[in-house]
């Protein structure tokens, strides 16, 4: 029987703060869920283009708060999205306040994290950008 890969869930403790985030990369809520018997909220989003349920983030927000959730969800591992230009898209995060932990020196990959600690691998489409500042020079900030 062969597998296939649903989503992906990351708990978060600002739905809307959250949301905001997925949507600069690029993302679309595809459906939601509002559970008031389990006072819980479940957001699943994908790229435009891959709304078939095979490539959604499932954004899992409690209600009542979750004070189990980790300040760090490194445990996690990342997502990883391609984007059509590495640069742009970190530009554009960092114009809305993100902070590029490992900014894209080599035209390839760049990794950020969402307001709630999820480690996202940022991939260029097709073939490497060339270096390009002021990415080239830019330091590691954090970790991912």
């Amino acid at each position: 029987m062969p597998i296939t890969y649903l989503h992906t869930m990351v708990r978060v403790k600002d739905l809307e703060k959250s949301m905001a985030f997925y949507q600069m990369l690029g993302l679309v809520e595809r459906r939601r869920s509002e559970n008031e018997g389990g006072r819980f909220t479940l957001v699943f989003m994908c790229p435009p283009d891959q709304a078939d349920g095979h490539a959604d983030v499932e954004l899992t927000y409690n209600w009542d708060g979750d004070d189990a959730l980790p300040d760090d969800s490194r445990h996690f591992g990342h997502l990883a999205y391609t984007v059509d230009d590495i640069y742009a898209m970190c530009q554009t995060l960092m114009d809305n306040g993100v902070t590029i932990n490992r900014p894209p020196r080599d035209g390839h990959m760049a990794f950020v994290r969402s307001p709630d600690n999820i480690s996202i691998e940022l991939l260029q489409a097709g073939e490497k950008k060339a270096p390009q500042e002021p990415w080239a020079s830019m330091e590691n900030t954090g970790h991912w």
